[in-house]
């Protein structure tokens, strides 16, 4: 077991798609950050639970937990919107305001139980048309490669998310500085803010450490404290990437570099073997 860094930032992103809020500690559970992605957008007419893949408008929006998170019921959050209101998500008119933005009538609504099937299923108007839907929202320009979609975990063909859950792979997302570096070095002129890749960790790698180093995890482990993470897999980037966030401007050259330069992945994707209560500063090793 080596030390790589240590856990340079916390993130949680309370609703599904929207900007997050940045945590100086929190408690790592076996369904992610405690708080984190217990909203989301559901499109009225779709029947159909909605993400920043779909809809780049909730990117321009940010959520916070409402005090200490709770999951029975599912804590209250509140939502800043471009204009700078700012609604809880208990108010009847943030359903109005969050269709306005997305420019599709729309339903805030908190997670449900894992026997809620009906709540979590994908729309389907046939046997492709949602895969193909699912493809468009990576961006990609002639020659560049889409990343293997016959590896979808089965449930993910049926529904948006793991029924009981608003994660779409796994609870946990994990990046490092050294790959932010890297990146930065085979595109200067770009922002490579960390916000883009939207991870739950941002880890602050070592003196000497440099490349695309989480990509060199999967398979491993990451431990933090007593917290065990399972590195499952690297995290293909898609078009949210380039989207503009607060203080965040459209780049799509953010998305050619990644795909030429990092094999299309920034990021691991991770399993919650252990979970324990996490903080910034916390060393962080791989074994």
């Amino acid at each position: 077991m080596s030390q790589v860094g240590t856990i340079k930032e916390i993130w949680r992103y309370p609703v599904k798609g929207m900007a997050g809020e940045p945590l100086e500690s929190c408690a790592l559970t076996e369904k992610g950050l405690s708080g984190d992605r217990i909203w989301a957008l559901r499109d009225t007419a779709r029947k159909e639970i909605q993400s920043c893949k779909f809809r780049p408008e909730l990117l321009l929006c940010s959520a916070r937990v409402r005090g200490e998170p709770s999951t029975d019921p599912v804590s209250n959050v509140d939502v800043t919107f471009p204009d700078g209101l700012e609604l809880g998500s208990e108010r009847a008119e943030i359903h109005e305001k969050l269709s306005t933005l997305v420019g599709h009538p729309s339903t805030l609504e908190a997670l449900r139980p894992e026997s809620d099937v009906d709540f979590y299923k994908r729309h389907k108007l046939d046997d492709h048309t949602w895969l193909e839907e699912l493809k468009a929202t990576f961006d990609r320009e002639p020659g560049e490669p889409l990343p293997d979609f016959s590896q979808l975990p089965p449930p993910l063909v049926d529904y948006v998310s793991f029924p009981g859950t608003f994660f779409l792979v796994t609870p946990i997302h994990v990046v490092t500085t050294a790959t932010l570096a890297y990146l930065k070095s085979k595109n200067s002129q770009a922002d490579w803010d960390r916000r883009r890749f939207r991870p739950n960790i941002l880890i602050e790698t070592d003196a000497g450490a440099d490349g695309l180093l989480e990509q060199e995890w999967v398979g491993k482990q990451i431990k933090i404290g007593d917290a065990t993470i399972d590195c499952a897999g690297a995290t293909p980037r898609c078009g949210a990437t380039t989207r503009a966030q607060p203080q965040l401007k459209i780049d799509k050259t953010i998305l050619r570099t990644v795909i030429r330069d990092a094999d299309q992945n920034v990021g691991v994707y991770g399993m919650i073997a252990t979970g324990a209560p996490i903080r910034v500063g916390d060393p962080v090793f791989v074994t």
